[in-house]
């Protein structure tokens, strides 16, 4: 018999992941399945990406690459640090990880003692909470409603700190949410950091460029260089440059963290792709023109996704700022019944019928630690979502 250890007591499966497989399966059936679960750019990647990729691999660029990056991509991230967020790492305070969600997990395992306390801003992305119960923390979530635009409040943040902190995690943009943040907003939040010197600030910046109506990113580190030290600046190239299977993530933070992330990086994956770095290296250094064109793609995609939702009986959604996700309330849907019959008592039942029902796949609040509410991605072509969108009207008109 298989025993399982007690770390992956209450560690469920990724839900978004869950329910796009589950589409993928009903799809496998001959089923027109429109999936809004995944965050995934539905645009290629830049062909001068992929053209590095060749040839790194002709070049014979197939061994085992440098655990902590390749020298040629952690240049290219120093410039991309220094360009765009105003920090001047060394190539010693930069690490490379397969895919961002290894570098924070990397963060997290080389700095949680048992005990030590991750708090998480709430509606997170799923795997936080679970990287944190992972590492022997403890996840402790503080609320932003929906009233506020989601957006973390000072006061709620000074409130859940406490003597054991370890990390507070930011995440602006944010999955699943949407919601940005403004140089006031992250100076407030720097002045509650700045009052508390055991705790290490931990963010999560992939969306960093998908920002609308005039929105400028900032980052922790540019607002309050003081917390230089004390910041891990994480960011990667699947949002920004549709490269989400390419898997290579990165960040810059001070060297004794960086040093025992790559030792933990060294026990796990070793390093990340070598041909994957040449084509990260390529897509930061290469124009970047087709990010602001893809940006206000999803600016009107948001802007129709936004009006259909608000259209559908029992829907209200919040129209974000950011990423390419938007997370309505749901709760004129709780407590009714669907076209199909079935009695809907939360937002997961709603997702699962919405999936079977209407086959439009979504994932619900409750993954995220917020409910009545579901997650819907944005990132895929007009047409298809507007098709998406209006099976979900639909689903919602037939509901009694």
């Amino acid at each position: 018999m298989i025993t399982l250890a007690r770390r992956l007591d209450g560690v469920a499966p990724s839900a978004s992941a869950t329910m796009t497989q589950r589409a993928r399966e009903l799809a496998a059936t001959g089923e027109r399945v429109i999936s809004l679960s995944q965050g995934q750019p539905d645009f290629p990647t830049p062909p001068h990406a992929i053209e590095a990729a060749h040839r790194a691999a002709l070049e014979g660029q197939t061994k085992y690459p440098p655990i902590a990056g390749t020298p040629a991509l952690k240049e290219a991230i120093r410039r991309k640090f220094l360009r765009e967020n105003g920090l001047d790492y060394a190539l010693d305070e930069i690490l490379v990880g397969n895919g961002g969600k290894q570098v924070l997990y990397n963060a997290m395992m080389a700095t949680l003692n048992p005990g030590d306390e991750v708090v998480i801003p709430r509606p997170f992305w799923i795997s936080y909470a679970d990287m944190a119960t992972l590492a022997g923390g403890v996840p402790v979530p503080v609320d932003c409603p929906a009233e506020g635009g989601f957006k973390l409040r000072p006061e709620a943040l000074d409130a859940a700190i406490t003597p054991r902190t370890r990390w507070v995690m930011l995440n602006f943009p944010n999955n699943p949410t949407g919601a940005a943040c403004s140089r006031a907003e992250m100076r407030a939040i720097a002045d509650v950091i700045l009052r508390h010197p055991g705790v290490m600030v931990l963010t999560d910046d992939m969306y960093e460029h998908l920002l609308y109506d005039g929105a400028a990113f900032c980052t922790i580190a540019e607002v309050e260089p003081a917390l230089r030290e004390r910041v891990l600046t994480v960011n990667g190239v699947s949002k920004t440059y549709a490269m989400t299977g390419w898997r290579i993530g990165y960040c810059g933070g001070p060297r004794a963290l960086i040093r025992g992330m790559a030792n933990m990086q060294g026990q796990s994956t070793s390093g990340a792709s070598a041909i994957s770095q040449a084509a990260a290296a390529a897509a930061l250094d290469g124009p970047q023109g087709l990010v602001a064109e893809r940006t206000e793609e999803f600016r009107q995609r948001r802007d129709l996704a936004v009006a259909m939702l608000n259209e559908a009986p029992g829907i209200r959604c919040h129209k974000p700022e950011g990423a390419f996700y938007l997370f309505p309330d749901v709760s004129g849907l709780i407590g009714r019944t669907s076209g199909g019959g079935r009695a809907i008592g939360n937002d997961a039942e709603l997702a699962l019928a919405l999936l079977e029902e209407a086959k439009v796949g979504t994932v619900q609040g409750a993954a995220y630690g917020m409910s009545p509410h579901l997650r819907v991605s944005y990132a895929l072509d007009r047409e298809t979502l507007r098709e998406g969108l209006a099976r979900i009207g639909e689903f919602c008109r037939a509901m009694r």
